[in-house]
């Protein structure tokens, strides 16, 4: 993701400074520039883009990130007020705006935390030294010579103390120091325990607002019909009876504009004075539609194509030593290919985004993932400068990567106009699984040879899947594995003779990120096959994995990411082992499975206890998980993460496949696309973490890939029955 979307602005040096320190997270402090409240109250001061205190001491800090639950707006907060050593009870979080000051605001890719660490703290210590110094010169005294406390600049004779609020004013009005001088992590006193989400008290009473909770003035209603098939068009519709409903204001036709993130689908939209007209509106429609060439496509003919295509040789991506060679000369041979088939993100709030339209300018109140995006994205089809595009964000009921895409928020604005009246576009759940942007279609072979030891001479890895870079850039992107490989090209296991191919399966189907992306595809196939592995060898899972483990760090091509390295993905690994006491005697019928992986600079391993009932139903007992995230900034925040990484992957796992039939896609409900159910949640889900001095890196997404491969592993252990395609059907264990 890059910061393409953002408007080129006139700056002066100072407010150039301001943007390029938040950017980068760097350590040039006196870009922080202070101004007097903009955001809050008329009293509040404004030290820095993200501090402003109120007279009566309250400190409001605004967090440039989305919360879609994973907690960012509490560990964001804490980094801020651990410096500016304040009282949890003092502060008042905020969600800041679309704001250049701020950089680029995305969130996704666990990156919130890890991209944020440094320049929060800095914001917090950059506020309490400006604090510091005006009490200093309020008392004549050296700053070095006082200390802070519970929001308060204590005297040098340990007796005068002044609050905050007292002292806010003034410090907006100072010189930013060049730079300051971070805690010594020795004498944190938030960061590393556990604190409360600052939104929970907002959302457990009903207070908080999520996009679905909007309400303007004037403010109208739109739920589009869209067209049902893949690239297909309108032909023709009669509203007659959609505008004699009660409620209904107009209706318009809404065309296939965009591209990319903001690529909105055709269709016709009902515009109505409230939800409930909007959707009896667009029942009454009468339309036709063209299917086009893709009627043809489904996941069966997908899957077909796929499986033909990684017969075949692709595009090197990776490689070491002889492979054919090696093939040819070893003990043993085997092969497996798994099948991983396409994901819907199915977050809990429907997907909806709110925008009124004033001449050129238009404000968006949305619950996304990127508001440079869908600002950008609505200049574009306005017509408008990017700048004269407000985006406010709102809590999101969950987003998993659907909020990156901001078709929705581009619909809004293309009605809001067509209304002249503010307009919020509410998709219903079907909406939402039909026309979501979906994690890829996958297809996976991969050959190994064994010696006479049952060590591997030879590892071969063919790949093919629905690209999405090439989904978002075109079938031309010069590098479409990108987006696929998701740590195939890192194989942490010593084998001497080694290659990994890929070729990409076109399809118009969108594609997009989700949870973790492609790292729940490769993971389970590399996971699974060497447990293959260990099985010939005769040797105990884990035993193989720790025996072959390769201990040389490494890099992705083209240095895109941070260094693999082993050391911490085989620590998790032991850990997760003896957390779940591996090798002990297990209840008849009863099976452990284990597996590992590294994705967003994070290292996780998780021990999985399964059964499988007389129906074939497969029953999870127990799930360890072990994460090597650095420092863990909200223990209590990143065990939830882990927990409910756990469960996406055991939901996907058991569950989840988005069915493609006749140029359309057919899962429509959770009937269809159903959800992992309470009775079906592990009685025990154990996390670890383990200790570290490091940075934080990523949380949301390291801890769902070791999870379908464990489990697969846990039901061959206690049936002898190997899983290679995803979702685990009950057919598949029995016979």
């Amino acid at each position: 993701m890059s910061g393409h979307d953002l408007q080129p602005l006139k700056l002066s040096r100072r407010d150039f400074l301001k943007v390029g320190v938040a950017a980068t997270g760097g350590l040039l402090i006196s870009g922080l520039w202070p101004h007097l409240g903009e955001a809050g109250s008329e009293a509040a001061a404004e030290l820095n883009p993200y501090v402003q205190i109120d007279p009566d001491s309250t400190v409001r800090i605004f967090i440039p990130m989305s919360e879609m639950g994973q907690g960012v707006r509490t560990s964001l907060a804490m980094l801020v007020a651990e410096e500016l050593d304040i009282d949890w009870q003092q502060i008042r979080v905020e969600q800041a705006p679309l704001d250049a000051r701020y950089g680029v605001q995305i969130t996704g890719g666990s990156s919130s935390v890890r991209t944020r660490w440094r320049v929060m703290r800095e914001a917090g210590a950059m506020a309490r030294a400006l604090l510091v110094e005006a009490a200093a010169r309020r008392w004549g005294v050296d700053p070095a010579r006082c200390r802070t406390e519970h929001g308060q600049v204590y005297h040098p004779n340990g007796t005068d103390v002044l609050p905050y609020g007292a002292l806010a004013a003034e410090a907006a009005s100072l010189e930013p120091p060049q730079s300051v001088r971070l805690k010594d992590p020795a004498s944190f006193r938030l960061i590393g325990r556990s604190q409360p989400g600052v939104d929970v008290p907002d959302i457990v009473t009903g207070r908080a607002t999520y996009g679905i909770d909007v309400r303007l003035p004037g403010m109208l209603v739109a739920s589009i019909e869209h067209c049902p098939y893949i690239n297909g068009r309108l032909l023709r519709y009669d509203d007659t009876a959609a505008r004699q409903v009660p409620g209904v204001r107009t209706v318009v036709e809404v065309p296939a504009v965009g591209s990319g993130v903001h690529r909105v689908r055709p269709g016709v939209a009902v515009i109505a004075e409230n939800t409930w007209a909007a959707l009896r509106g667009r029942q009454a429609l009468r339309i036709e539609w063209e299917a086009g060439e893709t009627a043809q496509h489904s996941s069966a003919t997908y899957q077909e194509h796929m499986l033909a295509l990684v017969a075949e040789p692709g595009r090197v991506v990776g490689e070491r030593g002889s492979v054919e060679a090696a093939l040819a000369q070893g003990a043993q041979r085997l092969e497996a290919t798994y099948v991983l088939p396409f994901l819907a993100h199915a977050p809990m709030e429907p997907i909806n985004a709110t925008a009124h339209v004033e001449g050129d300018r238009c404000t968006v109140w949305a619950p996304v993932q990127t508001p440079g995006w869908a600002a950008n994205g609505i200049a574009q089809v306005l017509g408008i400068p990017e700048r004269n595009v407000r985006v406010l964000v709102t809590l999101l009921g969950g987003g998993f990567g659907r909020r990156l895409m901001v078709d929705y928020a581009v619909e809004a604005a293309l009605l809001s106009k067509a209304a002249g009246a503010p307009v919020q576009v509410v998709w219903t759940r079907e909406d939402d699984l039909q026309f979501d942007f979906y994690r890829p279609m996958a297809v996976h072979r991969i050959q190994a040879a064994l010696d006479a030891q049952g060590k591997p001479l030879a590892w071969h890895h063919r790949l093919v899947s629905t690209s999405i870079q090439a989904s978002l850039e075109g079938p031309d992107t010069p590098n479409p594995h990108r987006s696929e490989v998701g740590g195939a090209d890192l194989l942490p296991y010593r084998v001497p003779n080694w290659r990994l191919e890929y070729r990409p399966f076109h399809s118009p189907l969108p594609r997009g990120w989700w949870r973790s992306v492609e790292h729940t595809h490769t993971a389970f196939a590399v996971e699974s096959f060497i447990d293959e592995l260990a099985a010939a060898a005769k040797r105990d899972p884990l035993a193989y994995r720790l025996e072959l483990f390769d201990m040389e760090a490494r890099s992705h091509e083209g240095g895109w990411a941070p260094p693999y390295e082993p050391a911490r993905l085989r620590r998790v690994l032991e850990l997760a082992a003896e957390k779940a006491g591996w090798g002990r005697s297990l209840p008849e019928g009863h099976g452990l499975g284990i597996a590992c992986h590294w994705a967003f600079a994070s290292y996780a391993a998780e021990v999985i206890e399964a059964s499988v009932e007389s129906n074939g139903q497969v029953r999870v007992h127990r799930v360890v998980a072990v994460l090597d995230c650095g420092r863990v900034v909200n223990p209590s925040g990143a065990e939830a993460q882990v927990v409910s990484g756990v469960l996406d992957g055991l939901w996907t796992a058991l569950k989840a496949e988005v069915l493609l039939e006749g140029g359309r896609i057919v899962s429509s409900n959770f009937d269809t696309y159903p959800l992992l159910r309470q009775s079906e949640v592990p009685p025990q889900i154990e996390v670890h973490f383990v200790e570290s001095d490091r940075d934080p890196t990523g949380l949301g997404e390291p801890p769902v890939p070791p999870v379908a491969p464990a489990l697969a592993n846990a039901l061959y252990a206690a049936t002898g029955r190997r899983i290679r395609q995803l979702p685990i059907r009950p057919e598949q264990l029995q016979g």
